[in-house]
């Protein structure tokens, strides 16, 4: 019978990475503590309504990426391609955002997209997300940019480039849209398929197109900062002027959209200069028109996510501490078969004392256990001779000294060591 194997595009996230995850949450949850951003939860699966409405339907993702299926009372199900429209949902349906209030809220889980898998890049992925929702001004686009960098400064990446543009709203975007028909019409010899199909329904994606011919020909289209109007231009020169303030430096980008149809205003990307072509480990701007677009009131919301597959890949290649590995701190050995439940006692009141235990439960011999103590710091011994006395030994591996310790008194002794 052949063996089952994880799907193609989905991983097991195993115990020598999963730590370095762990430290990567950890960081982003004291982040987002001194930002003031709470945690949310939402669910895996959503109507898919939301993202259709809420995402765009002429965006990659809802064309050909969502895991969408019917569920047994014959509604359309989605597994969630992204978290910022059920953080709206959310914000909506429990009135987080209820007369003029706003609320900063930030989750992280998987989220599921059929793209073709490649370096950092899954099916099934992980994000950090973080939502500004209430706030239209230009100074909660500023912060969540500075919350993203802060992130990273805290993680230790290093050879980082942020990347702005303004995409304007839904009074100057007609405009500008008109101009790129115009330009890209021009040149649909040069465009690719894709592109072509995008031309007459969503010809900012063009801009954001990877074919190289497609590139050469958007790196020639309209700019945009000549349609903004002057709210749009505004804005984004208050954003500007935030980022300077606060000592960051960026670049500007006409071809810079953004694959979701909700963003309005600010746009922006964060990238590594280690990770090649897919180099974006962040990405995010503001979207005052979602909560309109899923039947929700006129809520302003501005936020950003970043996945951890490619944040913790881009730490392993700078170089990055990821903090201590957590190990076991005393495996406690039994030197003979009467000695086992006595050791397991032992090994129970030291993690009730909060220290990280582990003893043996497979009937291993006296060897065999000293060989699984060797990465722990302490081995916590008993033999004939402890129980009689009721002591242990207790045994510092990484220097050889042993000493024999009263039973009750091992917690708060190897506690005082730790």
């Amino acid at each position: 019978m052949t063996a089952i194997t994880a799907p193609r595009g989905t991983r097991d996230i195993l115990p020598a990475e999963s730590w370095k995850w762990s430290y990567i949450i950890s960081t982003a949850s004291r982040t987002m503590r001194d930002f003031g951003f709470s945690e949310i939860h939402l669910p895996i699966f959503e109507h898919t309504e939301l993202f259709s409405r809420g995402v765009g339907e002429t965006t990659d993702i809802v064309e050909k990426e969502m895991y969408t299926f019917t569920d047994r009372g014959g509604r359309s199900i989605t597994l969630r391609p992204e978290a910022t429209a059920g953080v709206m949902r959310a914000a909506i349906e429990n009135n987080l955002c209820a007369q003029g209030a706003s609320a900063k809220l930030w989750s992280w889980g998987p989220m599921f997209r059929h793209e073709r898998p490649q370096k950092g890049r899954y099916r099934q992925f992980y994000q950090i997300d973080a939502e500004c929702l209430g706030i239209a001004g230009p100074m909660a686009d500023v912060e969540v940019i500075a919350l993203s960098l802060e992130l990273f400064r805290r993680l230790g990446l290093k050879n980082l480039e942020v990347v702005i543009n303004s995409v304007g709203c839904e009074k100057c975007r007609p405009v500008y849209r008109q101009k790129l028909v115009e330009y890209f019409s021009s040149h649909k010899s040069e465009l690719c398929g894709t592109c072509l199909d995008r031309l007459g329904r969503n010809p900012l994606r063009i801009l954001d197109c990877k074919n190289e011919s497609c590139g050469h020909v958007a790196d020639g289209a309209p700019d945009i900062f000549d349609s903004l109007c002057d709210e749009c231009r505004e804005h984004f020169a208050e954003v500007r002027a935030g980022l300077e303030r606060l000592g960051f430096t960026y670049t500007v980008s006409k071809r810079l959209v953004r694959g979701l149809d909700y963003y309005t205003k600010t746009a922006y990307e964060i990238l590594s200069g280690d990770l090649g072509a897919q180099n974006a480990v962040a990405g995010g701007g503001r979207y005052d028109n979602l909560s309109s677009a899923i039947g929700g009131g006129k809520i302003p919301g501005v936020g950003f996510a970043c996945g951890l597959d490619r944040v913790a890949l881009v730490m392993e290649e700078q170089g990055c501490s990821f903090g201590e590995r957590p190990g076991v701190a005393v495996y406690c050995v039994a030197m003979d078969d009467e000695s086992r439940g006595t050791v397991q006692a032992l090994t129970h009141s030291l993690r009730m004392a909060g220290i990280s235990a582990e003893c043996d439960t497979a009937g291993r011999g006296f060897k065999a256990q000293m060989r699984a103590a060797g990465s722990c710091r302490f081995a916590c011994i008993v033999g004939a001779d402890e129980r009689a006395g009721g002591t242990v030994a207790v045994k510092n591996l990484a220097d050889g000294s042993q000493v024999s310790v009263k039973a009750c008194d091992v917690a708060g002794y190897i506690g005082g060591k730790l």
